[in-house]
């Protein structure tokens, strides 16, 4: 039943208004709170803490250990002095290729350096005794001009020889101390420390250089087995034209466990042979375990943009099984001391100019910074903050020169 009672019905006009007030003046207060206080904020510290970059992939288990053989050069094959199925040994023959012109450029590049060192040992040998001769006969004539110079200037003056005669002596005496200086520059260039000697041994060195490029070009026409195992698919077949990046041998070693993983390829540059990883198996996700890389494919996939490469696994746990599915952390950088913040505290990380919001005061100061090593939800920061100030994270919704009420810092960053 409604109640018809004027009193009643102001009474409740009035209660819902008051009510409607309060709930005015409350966001108001919080309003003129925050504007006059600072929008409240729980910074996070930078700290100094050791970081860790990671490369993340997925890749499955390979057991036994399968690796791909493949060449380095574009050449024809000789022969193959293995068949499939056959046990082999770390550094066996796998693939002969043609070699004729690898062997003629080594024996060039070997001529050369026998040249250039002949022609070193000739100046130490025959060059520098030589110039020290010339430079001891060129004293004595300039010894033997001078004396003569000095007669006729003497008996150009008691008139006894014309003034013809005494340009002509000191015509010598400048030729021999001509002959004098020529004869030092040629002692001084031929010794150890002098220009020609130094050209001759720079020479020698080129030499020996283009010798070894030929000799490792050479050593790339013979491809060996890189561990004892035995050899399970061949791909190539003598006359064949191999090409860099092509498989053509695989060979499974005994007693090992592989991860075969593929990375986007502008990950490549990170990478190297050594680099520690943990893993952990889809089915057993909580159960981590050790792996190194120590095979990266020098072939890209295009059609994937993706390279692969391999991880041994020095103590596989009992569990693996062949083609697993199973994740990897590869670290690649480790810094200790790192001034570290939280990824969220970095505004435009991926960026040309990242910048953070530093609490300063009782506002939000923008400043630029740069990055380094970027962990697992943390960034190492080179330059722009110092060690135990606050930083407002980018969920705070905080812009910069806002005015913010610091209420609070995470554990975290006080550890």
């Amino acid at each position: 039943m409604v109640n018809s009672d004027p009193r009643t019905r102001t009474l409740v006009r009035w209660s819902k208004r008051g009510a409607i007030l309060a709930a005015v003046a409350i966001a108001a207060v919080v309003v003129f709170r925050d504007a006059i206080f600072g929008t409240p904020v729980a910074p996070h510290a930078v700290r100094r803490a050791e970081i860790v970059q990671t490369i993340v992939a997925t890749g499955r288990v390979m057991t036994p250990l399968r690796v791909s053989v493949g060449a380095v050069i574009t050449e024809r094959v000789g022969r193959i002095p293995v068949d499939e199925g056959q046990a082999v040994k770390a550094g066996d023959v796998l693939i002969a290729l043609e070699d004729r012109d690898e062997r003629a450029a080594v024996a060039q590049a070997r001529a050369a350096v026998d040249q250039a060192d002949a022609r070193l040992r000739q100046m130490s040998e025959v060059g520098l005794p030589s110039a020290r001769e010339g430079l001891v006969q060129a004293a004595a004539n300039l010894r033997l001009a001078r004396q003569q110079y000095e007669r006729n200037e003497e008996l150009h003056h008691k008139g006894f020889i014309s003034a013809a005669a005494l340009d002509d002596s000191r015509r010598t005496l400048d030729v021999a101390t001509s002959q004098l200086a020529a004869a030092r520059v040629l002692v001084a260039s031929n010794q150890p420390s002098g220009s020609d000697y130094a050209v001759a041994r720079s020479a020698l060195a080129q030499a020996q250089a283009t010798l070894a490029s030929a000799e490792a070009k050479l050593a790339q026409t013979v491809i060996r087995a890189p561990v004892d195992g035995v050899l399970i698919a061949r791909e190539v077949e003598a006359g064949d034209v191999v090409q860099p990046g092509r498989e053509l041998m695989v060979l499974a070693p005994a007693g090992e466990t592989q991860i075969d993983v593929r990375i986007d390829e502008k990950n490549l540059a990170q990478l190297a042979i050594g680099q520690r990883a943990l893993a952990s198996a889809d089915a057993f996700p909580a159960d981590r375990f050790t792996a190194v890389l120590f095979y990266i494919n020098p072939g890209v996939d295009s059609l994937r943009g993706s390279v692969e490469m391999k991880l041994r696994v020095p103590d596989p746990p009992a569990y693996l099984r062949q083609d697993m599915t199973v994740s990897v952390d590869v670290e690649v950088a480790r810094r200790a001391g790192a001034l570290v913040v939280p990824s969220d505290c970095v505004f435009e990380a991926g960026g040309r100019q990242p910048w953070v919001l530093v609490a300063s005061g009782r506002r939000a100061v923008r400043r630029p910074v740069t990055l380094g090593l970027r962990g697992a939800g943390s960034v190492e920061v080179v330059a722009g903050v110092s060690d135990g100030e606050r930083l407002v994270p980018a969920s705070s919704g905080v812009t910069p020169g806002q005015r913010i009420r610091v209420v609070a810092t995470p554990a975290a960053d006080s550890s």
